[in-house]
């Protein structure tokens, strides 16, 4: 295994930005719409601000090693700010906009962060509601004046201001120069809690070498190329966003456009058509749920074309060395249908689609692969610094989530669970010694998952602590059901249950806007959720997504009953984590009752 962990003789990531920031200078590094129309930023634009965003923290008293944490949607100063953090020397912490203030207060005060950066008055208010419960907090710096022109507070101030403390600071180029070269690459780049689905959330240590590393390695299969346009919509405290749309555009020249927000993360899609896109199941699922839905409002003649020209991209992409008349086939239905298809969503100009952070049902990516968008499964988590797999257009298995980085390493042990080593795995949970030694021993770590090795090719099979062993002694993984089921346009997400009980039953939320849709367009009558959730008609829908999904599995793996969830749910509720993932044992928890009641 290589032991490099520098890119072009950098050690830290912050090196490398001020190098690139300066060579790059007025070429545009990120985009932003400012009352509806799309504003560029540069390359030293970028720089300039986060230097003296870092100054004006070194001048309240940032020291290296300390921690920032920063409550915000994403937008251009996230990416000014938390890079004004990692060159002044301190640590950034991302926590999610969704977060109660007590979560808040949580994760300020577990990271002992010095400081706090708030987007608004909505996440100001969270601090002072929680204030003595983060007594680490010197300074609480917000972004946006709006609602706050008449506020007042001794432990904050805006960010302007903030900006100029910075400007104004004695010997500040070289001041910041000096911490910037002071770095090294064992420092601690960021923080990034996990989601808590099987806890409390633990702060994950990424350090620079941890980033460089993946940098190289992951570019080698992701094919990232300098001018490349990209969305960023995910949370930026999210691992995954972060290598992604911040530190990723450095290495590479990226340009980064921020979507207005999570509703208009589809039209934001249409005006960028980006070369390359990642995305979590739940927006592809989401996204193939809008394209079908569309179809149904077609004419015959349309709906027709559409699933002709579906149907031969299916073939053509699933052949390995087509013939002529299919490769003539597929090449009139792309200029009729497919090509048109696929500006409507944006994806005009991709080159290459990923999706990970949670199962995904292989139909949806036969799918997209069949109408011309090359979708490909990665897989990775936080302590691996995002990515620890990926299938490529070199070497892919639809149903596998391909293969490792390279230099690294991936086995299974006895047991099944998954082992990763390399220079990718993270330096240990802050201030959790016993955790860290839990899930890092020998130099491997331990994701929690199960899976198999194929030809070199992962396949993930489960969580290891979501194994169901049923009465009967069957061990069953859900996960692959449930991905079944949320193939489904009218299924949202699915728990399995079913662990030392006779069989198998499942907790179901409905996906509100196709449903409602489907209701309307058969004149079912309802008159809120929970109303649609009860409707006999929904019921026998869902009923038949379960039938068909059972036909697919032995009969020990089969959903006997099923209910819904007749609450809409959303990342404020403790059901869900902030990435929309059901926690399933407080799913469990929550509607115990309604599982009893199946059994």
């Amino acid at each position: 295994m290589s032991e490099t962990t520098d890119i072009n003789g950098f050690d830290t990531l912050a090196k490398l930005w001020r190098k690139v920031c300066h060579e790059r200078g007025e070429a545009i590094a990120h985009r932003e719409k400012t009352f509806g129309i799309w504003q560029s930023h540069s390359w030293l634009d970028w720089f300039e601000q986060s230097r003296a965003i870092g100054l004006g923290l070194m001048e309240l008293g940032l020291e290296r090693g300390q921690v920032v944490s920063v409550l915000s949607e994403d937008r251009l100063e996230w990416l000014q700010a938390d890079l004004g953090i990692v060159g002044a020397g301190g640590i950034t912490n991302g926590i999610y906009t969704t977060d109660s203030a007590r979560q808040l207060a949580f994760l300020v005060d577990d990271s002992q962060s010095r400081f706090l950066l708030v987007e608004n008055d909505e996440q100001l208010d969270k601090y002072l509601a929680e204030r003595d419960a983060m007594p680490t907090v010197a300074k609480v710096i917000v972004i946006e004046r709006k609602g706050l022109r008449d506020f007042s507070d001794p432990d904050v101030l805006f960010l302007d201001e903030l900006i100029e403390l910075g400007r104004a600071a004695a010997d500040s180029e070289r001041r910041f120069d000096q911490r910037i070269d002071e770095g090294r690459s064992d420092d601690i780049r960021m923080l990034i809690y996990t989601s808590g689905t099987t806890g409390m959330p633990k702060g994950a240590m990424i350090s620079h070498r941890n980033v460089l590393f993946m940098l190289e390695r992951g570019n080698r299969m992701l094919d990232v190329r300098e001018g490349d346009e990209q969305l960023c919509f995910l949370p930026l405290s999210h691992i995954l966003e972060r290598v992604i749309s911040v530190d990723m555009p450095i290495f590479k020249g990226v340009r980064v456009n921020f979507a207005e927000n999570p509703e208009t993360v589809f039209d934001n899609l249409r005006e960028i058509s980006p070369h390359a896109f990642t995305a979590v199941p739940r927006l592809w699922e989401k996204l193939y749920s809008a394209i079908t839905d569309q179809r149904r409002e077609a004419t015959a003649f349309g709906r027709w074309a559409f699933d002709r020209a579906v149907s031969v991209g299916h073939r053509y992409h699933a052949t390995e060395k087509p013939g002529a008349g299919l490769r003539l086939a597929h090449l009139f239905w792309n200029a009729v249908v497919l090509r048109n298809l696929r500006d409507l969503i944006g994806m005009r100009r991709i080159r290459r689609a990923t999706t990970g952070a949670a199962p995904i049902a292989p139909e949806l990516i036969r799918w997209f692969n069949a109408i011309g968008v090359p979708l490909y499964e990665g897989y990775g988590m936080t302590e691996s610094t995002g990515i620890i797999s990926l299938n490529t257009p070199s070497r892919h298995r639809i149903g596998s989530v391909g293969v490792p980085l390279p230099d690294t390493e991936v086995k299974i042990s006895e047991s099944g669970e998954i082992l990763v080593r390399g220079q990718h795995v993270f330096e240990g949970y802050w201030n959790r010694p016993e955790q860290t030694a839990e899930d890092l021993r020998d130099g491997w770590l331990h994701t929690g998952d199960s899976g198999r090795l194929d030809d070199g090719l992962l396949t993930i099979t489960g969580r290891i602590k979501d194994i169901i062993i049923t009465a009967g002694g069957k061990n069953i993984a859900p996960a692959e059901i449930e991905s079944k089921l949320k193939f489904s346009p009218y299924i949202a997400d699915a728990v399995v249950i079913g662990d030392q009980r006779k069989y198998l039953t499942c907790l179901i939320m409905i996906d509100r806007d196709n449903v409602e849709t489907w209701a309307q367009r058969h004149q079912v009558p309802f008159s809120d959720y929970r109303s649609l959730c009860r409707a006999e008609a929904v019921q026998e829908l869902i009923g038949s997504v379960v039938h068909d999904v059972n036909q697919q599995f032995a009969q020990v793996e089969q959903i006997k009953y099923f209910r819904l969830i007749e609450v809409l749910l959303s990342a404020d509720d403790e059901e869900l984590t902030a990435t929309m993932k059901l926690k399933r044992a407080q799913v469990e928890k929550n509607y115990r009752d309604l599982i009893d009641a199946m059994y």
